[in-house]
């Protein structure tokens, strides 16, 4: 064989080696550019995947929002114009800023007022014979309390009674007749007789009715005790038969409808109140509207403060003497504020404070407020903006025809 030949057939051998493993490289190359394409292909479809998720999730959470806003609609109740004028509704016309008393809260004690209080004393010795009266009495002016027996009584009625016939008799007979000084004797120890019993404890109609009857036995110290004054009956401390020296207490009669409450302040305090100002007391959680009626001059020596006396109605007995409390005395620095009567403000069933607006004519719907205090007549109060109508008079109608609506002041 030539050199050509040999040539030949060693190029055909390696050609012959070399294509398997081509072929193999080839297919490799193919399963891997066959793989990329696979993973960008699963990557589009993941990531179409995601976007779907969370577009979906989106627009659900969008439409969800939108149905939430949906459902939450307005919640008024409207009123006939009958309506309204039955329950004197009325409305104020856009509220606004006013200047309001800052407020000076100071305790407290419920007193007796001593201008409406009396003490029933006898004026003589004298001993109990009969109750007319008892603790817890409501009682008129004038109604008898209890009969006493005193020996000094016995002694001045019957003075009484001897004067008075001789002064009948020498008045009769005139001063032509008498001499001048029998004549003046005679009137003096008349007058003198009737001032004793009197002193002693008879009314002058008590006085003049013994006097008529004429009656000599009747003067045996026996006289009642009527009450000077109407009101309740709190102290009674006595029996039937006891003897009771002169300015002995056995009753102490006293008008609660009108109470006392000595309320406590620095004497920084006391420069900003004045008689007059309006007071809200609280007792049991209840207010009380009041006014300060004096201020005391004098520091406590054991406290270093002075006693602001506030006179406070009590027409329903609910107040009583010795009850501890909180004064909120109204000052005369005064503050903006928005305020509505205190009846203006409710308790909505979940306990928060309420106020009823008037967006349209007769058409009203709650609106929470903060109360912050109240001033007298008036509730100052947060969470609302000037210009609203708020309802001022016959807020508890409305809230009960807003409940009957079937609507939650709560929710809204």
């Amino acid at each position: 064989m030539n050199n050509l030949t040999i040539k030949t057939l060693f190029l055909l051998i390696i050609f012959t080696l070399a294509t398997p493993s081509m072929a193999s490289g080839g297919h490799d190359d193919h399963d891997e550019k066959h793989e990329e394409s696979g993973h960008e292909e699963g990557g589009h479809e993941e990531g179409h995947e995601e976007g779907h998720e969370e577009g979906h999730e989106e627009g659900h959470e969008e439409g969800g929002h939108e149905e939430g806003g949906h459902e939450e609609e307005e919640q008024s109740v409207k009123l006939s114009k009958k309506q309204l004028a039955i329950a004197g509704i009325m409305v104020k016309e856009e509220i606004q800023l006013e200047n309001i008393s800052s407020v000076i809260s100071a305790p407290g004690e419920i007193m007796l007022n001593e201008y409406k209080t009396t003490s029933v004393t006898p004026r003589v010795s004298s001993q109990v014979v009969r109750r007319n009266a008892k603790l817890g009495d409501v009682i008129a002016i004038g109604q008898p309390l209890l009969t006493l027996s005193s020996v000094e009584m016995a002694t001045a009625q019957g003075d009484l009674l001897v004067t008075e016939r001789e002064w009948k008799r020498v008045k009769k007979l005139g001063k032509k007749v008498v001499s001048a000084q029998r004549y003046t004797e005679a009137r003096v120890a008349h007058g003198q007789a009737r001032a004793r019993v009197l002193a002693y404890g008879m009314t002058s109609k008590q006085a003049e009715s013994f006097l008529a009857s004429g009656d000599a036995s009747k003067a045996d110290g026996t006289f009642q005790l009527l009450a000077a004054q109407a009101g309740t009956i709190i102290h009674d401390q006595f029996i039937i038969g006891e003897l009771i020296e002169p300015g002995t207490k056995l009753f102490i009669i006293s008008d609660e409808s009108v109470l006392w409450v000595e309320a406590k302040l620095t004497p920084s305090q006391v420069k900003n109140v004045s008689i007059g100002s309006e007071t809200v007391v609280i007792a049991d959680g209840k207010n009380f509207l009041g006014k300060v009626v004096q201020i005391h001059h004098a520091l406590d020596e054991d406290t270093r403060t002075l006693g602001v006396r506030i006179e406070v109605t009590n027409l329903d007995d609910q107040l009583h003497p010795g009850v501890f409390v909180q004064a909120q005395i109204s000052s005369m620095n005064k503050k903006p504020a928005l305020a509505v009567p205190i009846n203006a403000v409710l308790r909505s069933s979940d306990g928060d404070w309420v106020v009823f607006t008037e967006h349209e004519k007769g058409e009203f719907e709650p609106q929470e407020v903060e109360l912050v205090r109240t001033v007298g007549s008036l509730a100052v109060i947060e969470g609302i903006e000037p210009g609203v109508r708020v309802v001022t008079e016959g807020a508890f109608f409305v809230q009960s025809e807003f409940a009957k609506s079937g609507f939650s002041i709560h929710n809204h």
